[in-house]
């Protein structure tokens, strides 16, 4: 069982959105369905930047609970995704964090790109609604 109040005892509320993006990661690395799930909304939406062929970009959508199946059937630890804070936007019940990151499978570096989250405030906790991607091998810095 997973001990939330790490993630409800934030100071500020940055750092209740922070907690909850931070919460999505945890669970990840942990391979813990639940806990990436609880971080959503109910109606979120996950999508990723990619490039088909012919090098063109095109959105992937994913469902929460499919993307959750699927990490929580890596061994834990394999899946470490690293995220930089680095610009967050608050308005009452909406909050937006781009954060830019490095994935590492099993220890290895995977790919970086940019996680844009969009926040909402709902019964009394921050949930994200919608996560949108882009994944590249280079360049990371």
């Amino acid at each position: 069982m997973v001990l939330l109040t790490q993630y409800t005892d934030a100071q500020t509320t940055e750092d209740s959105v922070k907690a909850v993006v931070k919460q999505l990661f945890d669970g990840m690395k942990n391979s813990d369905a639940s806990m990436i799930q609880s971080a959503f909304a109910d109606s979120a939406i996950l999508q990723s930047i990619g490039r088909n062929k012919e090098e063109k970009s095109m959105i992937e959508n994913d469902k929460v609970d499919e993307f959750a199946k699927l990490i929580s059937g890596l061994k834990k630890g394999a899946a470490d995704e690293q995220i930089v804070f680095e610009s967050i936007k608050i308005d009452g019940p909406l909050a937006m964090v781009w954060a830019p990151y490095k994935f590492y499978y099993e220890g290895k570096f995977s790919h970086c790109g940019v996680d844009s989250f969009q926040l909402v405030f709902i019964n009394g906790q921050w949930k994200i609604q919608y996560l949108i991607d882009t994944r590249r091998k280079q360049p990371c810095d």
